[in-house]
């Protein structure tokens, strides 16, 4: 009998340790927003870059800025999704205080939902660059273009797999989409 208690405090004591590992990644988090701040700055580089130059610039050139700072906005969003899932997924909840403005997606995103949601993301982000590149057509040779056409298609199908395989398990434990 002493020498199963001793394997269950054992047991218990690696589980707890390992459960409280979870806080590991509460700094990673933290670096997520120094991340999005730099992210920040460079967009703002890029605007302020960018807004002395609007009236004399084709419109091709400043659709590529425009793109640039549409982009830039994409990865800040999906750096927040990440951050703020992630955190509540797999560290702790976030307590916020009832005066606090919380956000309407805070909480309702698991595992699934946001590896779909980073997907989306990546397939949006990338369909930005294709038409960047494309614009850009005589500064790239054709077979790069084909390069970037294939990686994209290679984001969309694997997003659309991902969002499929998200759906059906959902649908299998019996939750309802709209």
């Amino acid at each position: 009998m002493d020498k199963i208690s001793g394997l269950k405090n054992v047991e218990r004591l690696i589980e707890r340790s390992m459960y409280a590992m979870r806080w590991i990644m509460a700094p990673i988090y933290l670096g997520m927003g120094l991340a999005l701040l730099t992210l920040g700055l460079k967009f703002f580089k890029e605007l302020f870059s960018f807004m002395p130059s609007v009236f004399s610039s084709s419109d091709s050139e400043v659709i590529l800025n425009l793109l640039t700072l549409i982009d830039l906005t994409l990865i800040g969003n999906l750096i927040l999704i990440v951050m703020f899932t992630g955190y509540e997924n797999f560290v702790s909840s976030l307590d916020l205080c009832d005066t606090t403005e919380k956000l309407d997606w805070l909480g309702t995103h698991d595992f699934g939902s946001l590896k779909t949601k980073v997907a989306a993301s990546i397939v949006a982000i990338s369909s930005i660059h294709l038409l960047k590149v494309f614009m850009n057509l005589q500064d790239h040779q054709g077979d790069k273009l084909l390069w970037y056409l294939g990686f994209h298609l290679t984001f969309v199908v694997s997003a659309v797999l991902m969002g499929y395989q998200d759906r059906s398990s959902k649908q299998s434990k019996g939750v309802k989409h709209c």
